[in-house]
């Protein structure tokens, strides 16, 4: 088999990554939806202020 060209990463290193992976939150499509509104809603707000 053919190994990936780069770094090797520490045994620390994947048990971090494991752990993300783990406890990522895990949103629905409509709490993106909600999420990404909110943000256009706060950066129009923030461009008519200026």
């Amino acid at each position: 088999m053919r190994q990936a060209t780069g770094t090797r990463k520490s045994p620390g290193e994947k048990i971090v990554k494991d752990i993300k992976r783990a406890t990522r939150m895990h949103y629905s499509s409509e709490e993106k939806i909600r999420i990404v509104l909110d943000g256009l809603a706060r950066h129009q707000q923030w461009l008519l202020s200026e």
